[in-house]
């Protein structure tokens, strides 16, 4: 590794947040940090906009490479008073953590508010532990996440902690380092143990360490998983619970057969699938199962987990019937039997690759020979007064040419879709403010686009409802659910519909999934009977599911 560059007498390191493939004179990129660096006295005016805001990796790098003259953070803004059920939740936090827990779950639904319940639960766990280090995960878009909840802990205070936020894609960048608490946000981002994310996670988060030495991890999502073998992220938590080392619950070298080895031994229905270990397939084993697992941190003393239910009640959700013309007719139908023919192909070859493949093109083609009905639809809603969010799953096949249309009918549409081609916070503001009448994106959570939201500055977001369309039905539950969330929170009500082809296997799987998809909001678990359902429809219960989730990471 190279040497960092020479600081001479009163001067300091600068690190910038510079764009990737931007080049900006008096920014050097260096591989010691990985990012750009300057060396003077003071940091001049044309790279004062790289400079990192406060709480990002950019400006914890910055204050380590300055012990002696660290950028003080910002006074609390004060603009921002908590509930009384996030102060309750933190109570509970902490509550956790003087009992000696490593581990809490906060699980409450979309919009009941997690991320201040969150920062205040991690500032009460710095005072009773001592802790100095506080490592915030979001999900993704980054330009939007990382904003949040950089202005959520500048407005409630530091509590004279360092806080770093990132985004799972970056861990890498922080796994030199001590952490006292952890937040991670949208935890069922860990369902999967063979990616190099899990990897990084368990070096982060002390999997190996005793559970009197390992940090206070507070794991926050509204749908942690649709299965209990999805949930070895909260190994830490059951291990403990059972009084038990993390060795029995979690392996470096195989963590997946571990966790489903330690589920099966306390009682959880594991079955042997094709694919390795699934959950049983008994409803009334289910069941037992769900209410086994979360025993398990509800019942520890004091609790290790919360669930409120959304006062504003459960999403509306519906399926929206589109009657296609007989030349779209025609064209479905060929595509429906080319994919068939494929699939047939694959399977009798038992090669995934290919029915993966073939899967995946005929969405994209069902979905295009839809999209002028989905924008017909969107123009009728915002002529009654509505803005509306239109989630789709491919960009090139329904995102541009849904909002070129729009576009071309004389509508503004925010487009938070294709990472790097948008400045995903601004198009947000776009539609929050009522610019943009139309949202169009393929990001499932961490962003809020519900009406009354409290914008920055004290500004206020539009007031018109919010309605909400999946140009194509989400397979994967989990998913669906944090779509809907992000119009239907904070006590306001935001109906959503799934589009579909009337009278093709569209409409059967739209059923299917209106259906079940309140399951993934179960709060250690969701059914998974829509998924094999929907796999059986498309003659795809041979591929592994992640074909159907898109869970390869």
């Amino acid at each position: 590794m190279r040497e960092l560059p020479f600081v001479g007498p009163g001067e300091r390191t600068w690190v910038l947040d510079v764009p990737y493939g931007t080049q900006v004179e008096g920014a050097a990129w260096h591989p010691a940090v990985k990012m750009h660096l300057h060396v003077g006295r003071t940091l001049p005016a044309h790279l004062a906009p790289y400079a990192p805001a406060p709480h990002t990796l950019g400006r914890f790098l910055e204050n380590t490479l300055n012990p002696e003259d660290p950028t003080p953070n910002p006074e609390p803004a004060e603009d921002l008073e908590p509930r009384q059920n996030q102060y309750e939740a933190a109570d509970a936090i902490a509550a956790r953590a003087a009992a000696g827990g490593r581990q809490f779950l906060l699980a409450d639904e979309p919009g009941v508010g997690k991320t201040i319940s969150a920062v205040l639960g991690a500032s009460a766990v710095g005072d009773l532990r001592g802790a100095q280090r506080v490592l915030v995960v979001a999900d993704r878009p980054a330009a939007i996440t990382i904003g949040h909840w950089c202005r959520t802990i500048t407005a409630l205070g530091d509590s004279g902690l360092e806080w770093v936020v990132i985004t799972w894609d970056r861990l890498e960048k922080v796994t030199g380092y001590d952490w006292d608490v952890i937040i991670a946000d949208e935890a069922h981002a860990l369902r999967r143990t063979t990616t190099k994310r899990w990897k990084l996670w368990a070096q982060i988060a002390g999997h190996r360490q005793p559970h009197e030495q390992a940090p206070l991890v507070i794991t926050t999502t509204a749908t942690p998983g649709h299965t209990p073998l999805e949930l070895p992220y909260l190994a830490p938590a059951y291990a403990q619970a059972h009084d038990e080392p993390m060795k029995e619950w979690l392996t470096a070298t195989q963590p997946a057969a571990t966790f489903t080895t330690a589920l099966e031994r306390h009682g959880v229905g594991v079955d042997k699938g094709r694919y390795g270990a699934s959950w049983t397939t008994d409803p009334a084993r289910r069941a037992a199962d769900l209410a086994l697992v979360r025993g398990w941190l509800e019942d520890a003393q004091p609790p290790a987990m919360l669930h409120r239910a959304a006062p504003w009640g459960s999403v509306p959700i519906s399926g929206m019937p589109v009657t296609l013309t007989p030349t779209e007719r025609d064209a479905y139908e060929a595509e429906w039997g080319e994919f068939c023919r494929e699939m047939d192909i694959a399977r009798r070859g038992r090669n995934t690759a290919k029915g993966r493949a073939a899967l995946l093109r005929f969405r994209q083609k069902a979905g295009l020979i839809r999209v002028d009905s989905t924008v017909a639809w969107i123009s009728q809603q915002v002529e009654a007064e509505r803005q509306v969010a239109c989630s789709v799953e491919f960009v090139g096949t329904a995102a541009d040419p849904i909002a070129e249309r729009l576009r071309d009918s004389g509508l503004e549409v925010a487009t938070i879709y294709g990472q790097g081609r948008f400045d995903a916070e601004a198009e947000r503001l776009r539609f929050q403010t009522g610019q943009a009448k139309v949202c169009v994106l393929t990001t499932v959570a961490s962003i809020s686009l519900h009406a009354g939201e409290t914008l920055e500055g004290g500004h206020q977001a539009s007031t018109e409802p919010r309605v909400g369309v999946f140009h194509q039905a989400r397979f994967s539950g989990i998913a669906g659910r944090q779509v809907t969330g992000r119009t239907h929170r904070d006590h306001q009500v935001s109906p959503w519909h799934i589009a579909y082809a009337e009278s093709t296997v569209e409409e059967q799987v739209s059923k299917v999934m209106v259906e079940r998809i309140a399951a993934a909001s179960d709060t250690v678990g969701g059914d998974t009977a829509s998924l094999t359902d929907v796999a059986q429809l498309l003659g795809a219960d041979w591929l592994p599911a992640a074909s159907l989730t898109g869970d390869a990471d």
